[in-house]
């Protein structure tokens, strides 16, 4: 689906890859209601689109409150007319800890955002959806939804679930004009662990030992609205993506072992 003159709802489009992608959007002739809890966020992400600001629209929202969701699509389509894309990309990161030692409105929170914030967006805005000539939904998963990785297990299982529920949405609109595409950045570089609550700013430069390469937030906005364009089933974003998506096909507990080698400096 191109996505010039299409309107698009982007949740976590106050920073990160977010950001990236309401720009990228509007830029290529789109128009984006960009969703995030953070209003500050927001009026960044439209201050940087300068001239092309007009075509943004910013509603701040907690997508894990389902009502507050739903009272969404009136919001966005009063601004915009109509709703041709969803692009689930709101998520968190867990503490560095392993499982045991995760609390339970720790696991909650993370389910809460990474699955029941996009599963409440994404069956809030489907009938909507439904009724266009041609829509699409991107949910955002990741490297760790089809890899383990320690410290990231919950993480992970939150990701894996959002990877399954893409595929079979896939396969159940076939018969529709609605794509689905399922996105796996490897490691980027944003602030999602600041964000998340799990380090502060000081803790996220010194656990950066230059050992991890990052791709960029703009990297991976490009290479996901390309995945669009070409209604991908698929999107693996970073060369670590790639190598790993691939390994984890041809020996998984190799693979497995790798990321604990990565890993295991930031366990306690």
């Amino acid at each position: 689906m191109k996505v010039a003159n299409k309107v698009f709802v982007v949740t976590g489009g106050g920073n990160g890859i977010g950001r990236q992608i309401v720009l990228l959007l509007v830029q290529k002739g789109a128009q984006v209601a960009a969703v995030d809890i953070s209003e500050q966020g927001l009026l960044e992400t439209k201050g940087l689109a300068g001239d092309l600001s007009s075509k943004i629209s910013t509603h701040v929202v907690n997508i894990t409150d389902l009502k507050t969701v739903e009272g969404l699509v009136d919001q966005v389509t009063a601004f915009h007319g109509s709703v041709d894309g969803l692009i689930n990309n709101a998520g968190i990161i867990q503490p560095f800890v392993l499982l045991n030692d995760l609390t339970y409105p720790q696991m909650e929170r993370i389910m809460n955002v990474n699955f029941y914030g996009m599963l409440y967006m994404t069956k809030t805005f489907l009938p909507v959806l439904l009724k266009r000539p041609e829509a699409h939904i991107i949910n955002l998963s990741s490297m760790g939804g089809f890899l383990p990785v320690p410290g990231q297990t919950l993480y992970g299982a939150s990701k894996a679930a959002v990877k399954l529920l893409s595929e079979g949405l896939r396969s159940e609109l076939l018969s529709t004009k609605i794509h689905v595409t399922v996105v796996f950045p490897g490691a980027i570089g944003t602030n999602i662990a600041v964000n998340s609550g799990v380090v502060t700013k000081e803790e996220a430069v010194s656990r950066d030992s230059g050992k991890i390469k990052f791709s960029t937030p703009e990297f991976a906005a490009q290479v996901i609205v390309d995945g669009i364009e070409k209604n991908k089933y698929h999107v693996l974003v970073g060369n670590d993506a790639k190598l790993m998506d691939f390994l984890s096909r041809l020996a998984p507990e190799r693979a497995a072992k790798i990321i604990y080698g990565q890993m295991k400096s930031l366990l306690p």
